[in-house]
């Protein structure tokens, strides 16, 4: 998808079109030699990719308000968008190999692809591919969880290092086998997210044992699926503060 863009389409051309799909910006004009050399190449390399990525052009001298708003202080100049953002760009000719890499690190992995799938199989793939990957893992993880295979969920998880999700799956697993704690895992998957939380951290609060570790992890696994700024989320990491401190 290639296509011409100014300052009055550029917002639905590129910023609401970015969330589809990334969008390649062309900033040129008309007496800019190198802008002659890139462009053909910018346009092949989208051409190949069926649809994958966008190629939007841009005339600095016909639309210089919106050159200004995005610094263009020499040209070419590329700029890529993904999900409304600015996320790469360079400045000046570059060699067809640079040019292809730049939009090549714009699109899914063959693992991005699978987790997307999300099917077991899939996901085995993709961890295959990158082992130890977290959004491959936890999914996988959950779905052997589910019918009974813990075992092997917990080895998956053990691959992850650095994820609050994996982590929190993984003492869950490991906390589920109280009796005394099958109420809160009840709730929470009842969709009762602020009464299992609460009956977590009450236990936090009466336990000094080695299961105190575990269900801060179990706690802090289920606010980060919640995000930061959810205000349960906010209220409940003041209760695991008090509980913990």
């Amino acid at each position: 998808m290639i296509f011409d863009t100014t300052e009055a389409t550029f917002e639905q051309d590129v910023i609401e079109r970015s969330h589809e799909m990334p969008v390649v910006v062309d900033f040129w004009a008309e007496w800019c030699g190198p802008c002659r050399q890139l462009t053909p190449v910018l346009e092949k390399l989208v051409t190949e990719r069926e649809g994958k990525v966008a190629l939007a052009k841009l005339d600095t001298d016909a639309n210089q308000r919106l050159a200004a708003a995005f610094q263009i202080q020499g040209i070419p100049a590329v700029k890529a968008f993904k999900d409304g953002k600015l996320v790469s760009e360079f400045v000046g000719a570059q060699p067809p190999r640079n040019v292809e890499q730049f939009i090549d690190a714009l699109l899914p992995s063959e693992a991005d692809a699978l987790v997307e799938a999300g099917d077991e199989a899939a996901l085995r793939s993709a961890l295959a591919l990158e082992p130890g990957r977290a959004d491959a893992a936890v999914p996988l993880a959950r779905i052997l969880h589910e019918r009974g295979d813990t075992d092997e969920a917990l080895e998956v998880l053990g691959n992850v290092a650095g994820s609050f999700a994996a982590d929190g799956l993984a003492a869950r697993i490991r906390l589920e086998a109280d009796p005394e704690l099958a109420q809160a895992f009840s709730e929470l998957d009842a969709g009762n997210t602020e009464q299992g939380l609460d009956t977590l951290i009450a236990a936090i609060a009466a336990n000094g044992d080695d299961r105190r570790e575990d269900l801060r992890r179990a706690v802090v696994g289920v606010l980060d699926d919640l995000g930061v700024e959810h205000p349960l989320a906010r209220e409940s990491r003041r209760k695991l503060a008090s509980a913990l401190y």
